[in-house]
């Protein structure tokens, strides 16, 4: 959990006294949350993304946003270090399923927000693969989803990506085999590592060739960027957080959520309208493989985010991205 730079405003919490998790663990949980405009009787879920945090994750609700009228209710996934975590719950289990994560997410809603449905789920990257898993898992909840470059499975080229980062940091030296634990430090050198190696990827070739480092965001040379924006965001997590994040995100696919493991088939049963946004460049989840997800979709529309900012299109990071996916997202909600 980052301490010194942590936003908590807003933040507010929802204990579940015993909660079963997919692997069959059960343990108490937490789960963090904000709520923007509870009045609003229209009520959307947007699930935090990989390295996001509550208050770092676009809600499209200010300047007049898309969902500005919305009761939106951002929630941390489980794992993220503000809902319960390796890093701040005792005996957490060693994996973890997106499953676990929409339960714990639908009791928040249902139990203790006391809502019956969704006007939408609206998520970035890990987020959007979360909304697919609520439109497979709880068919009739949510009207809408919007996936923002995300996928309902992980692909193998994306699974390879997260194998460089992670083995940056378990092969660290002060990662140590996990034994950094028993002498109460962090392995800092590992997690700089695992942003260096998470770093050309985030963006897109293109960004580095028009020298997006230095033109938008003022540094003077990648190594600069590298080290201000990739190492230092990653030393501010705990490294458990992000090793088991991102094992959940490598076993993505929404086909757990059926009996016979069928992807297709799990996309082909999906009752709710799907807005599915790519980013064209983006190197993590690819435009032909949203492709073939709204093929298989019974109400899907597929919208390309047409930028150079790769993955990070989805997260807020271009303005101009950003105020195009609200117009999308005003027009698909209506």
């Amino acid at each position: 959990m980052p301490s010194s730079t942590y936003d908590a405003t807003g933040i507010q919490y929802y204990k579940i006294p015993s909660f079963t998790f997919v692997s069959g663990a059960s343990l108490p949980i937490k789960v963090a949350y904000r709520s923007y405009n509870p009045s609003s009787s229209n009520a959307v879920c947007i699930p935090t993304c990989y390295g996001g945090k509550i208050n770092t994750t676009l809600a499209f609700t200010e300047n007049n946003g898309a969902l500005s009228s919305h009761h939106v209710i951002v929630i941390a996934m489980l794992g993220n270090g503000e809902s319960s975590s390796p890093s701040n719950t005792p005996s957490f289990p060693k994996e973890l399923d997106y499953r676990d994560c929409i339960h714990a997410q639908f009791e928040l809603l249902t139990k203790h927000l006391g809502i019956n449905g969704l006007d939408a789920v609206i998520g970035f990257s890990m987020g959007g693969q979360q909304a697919y898993y609520w439109a497979s898992m709880y068919p009739t909840f949510a009207k809408n989803v919007v996936v923002t470059c995300g996928s309902a499975r992980t692909s193998g080229h994306n699974y390879a990506f997260l194998e460089g980062p992670k083995t940056a940091l378990l092969n660290s030296t002060d990662y140590a085999d996990g034994e950094y634990k028993t002498k109460g430090t962090r392995p800092l050198r590992g997690l700089r590592a695992f942003g260096r190696a998470y770093c050309a990827w985030l963006t897109s070739g293109a960004w580095f060739r028009e020298r997006q480092w230095e033109r938008s965001l003022g540094f003077k040379s990648v190594e600069e960027y590298i080290t201000n924006t990739m190492e230092k965001s990653f030393e501010e997590w705990d490294a458990e957080d992000v090793l088991i994040l991102a094992r959940m995100w490598q076993a993505g696919d929404i086909g757990t959520t059926r009996d016979d493991g069928s992807y297709e088939k799990a996309l082909e049963g999906i009752e709710a309208r799907v807005l599915v946004m790519p980013g064209r460049t983006d190197q993590y989840f690819a435009v032909a493989d949203s492709e073939v997800e709204v093929g298989l979709l019974r109400k899907g529309e597929l919208a390309v985010i047409e930028s150079v900012w790769g993955h990070a299109a989805g997260g807020g990071m271009s303005e101009v991205d950003t105020k195009w996916m609200d117009g999308r997202i005003r027009e698909f909600l209506g």
